[in-house]
C-alpha cells in the first residue's frame, strides 16, 4: 500500500511541484535576455542552499504524508490521518513553504521582475488555498485534534516550541 502511495505522490510532485518551480519560472526566463543574472558567488551559494533545504523539506513532508497520514499531497488523495510529525511539529504548511523557498532562491539566480511576481502570486495562492479550502477541511476531517493543533503551531514561521508527538 505504501508503495503505491510512494509512486502516486512521485507523480503528483513531477505534475504539479515541479510545473510550479521548474517548468513556469524556465517558461518566463526562456524569453530573458539573461543580463539580471547573478554573478555574486555568495548569492549563488545562498540561492543553491535554499534550493536544496526547500527540496529537503518537500521530500520529507511527502514522506511524512506517505509514512506517517497514509496518503499523498494530492487534495484528490489526502492523508487519512493527521500529520504533526517531522518539520510538521515545527509548522503546518511546511510543504508550501519549502516550495516557496526554491522559487525564492530561483529569483536570487536570476533577478528577473517577471519571477518575483510570479513568486509572490504563487505565495498568496498558496495562503489563500491553505485558509480558505485546506484548513475549514481538515478542521471537519479532524476536530478539535487538528483546531488544538492549529493553536499551538504557526500556519507560516516557526513555533518557539515543537507541537507534542502526543499531546495531553
Amino acid at each position: 500500500m505504501r508503495f503505491f502511495l510512494a509512486f502516486k505522490t512521485l507523480l503528483f510532485t513531477v505534475l504539479v511541484p515541479c510545473a510550479v518551480t521548474l517548468y513556469i519560472p524556465y517558461a518566463l526566463l526562456s524569453g530573458s535576455d539573461g543580463e539580471g543574472e547573478v554573478t555574486n558567488w555568495a548569492l549563488a551559494l545562498t540561492a543553491g542552499a535554499c534550493i536544496f533545504i526547500g527540496v529537503a523539506i518537500y521530500l520529507r513532508c511527502a514522506w511524512d504524508f506517505v509514512v506517517e497520514g497514509l496518503g499523498t499531497p494530492a487534495p484528490i488523495d489526502p492523508p487519512k490521518k493527521l500529520v504533526v510529525t517531522g518539520i510538521y511539529r515545527w509548522n503546518r504548511n511546511p510543504m508550501y513553504q519549502g516550495v516557496l523557498l526554491i522559487l525564492l532562491a530561483e529569483c536570487i539566480l536570476s533577478l528577473d521582475r517577471s519571477l518575483l511576481l510570479y513568486t509572490s502570486s504563487v505565495a498568496l495562492i498558496f495562503h489563500a488555498f491553505v485558509f480558505f479550502y485546506e484548513e475549514p477541511l481538515l478542521s471537519q476531517r479532524f476536530g478539535e485534534s487538528y483546531r488544538h493543533y492549529c493553536r499551538k503551531v504557526p500556519r507560516w514561521g516557526i513555533a518557539y516550541q515543537p507541537y507534542p508527538i502526543n499531546p495531553a
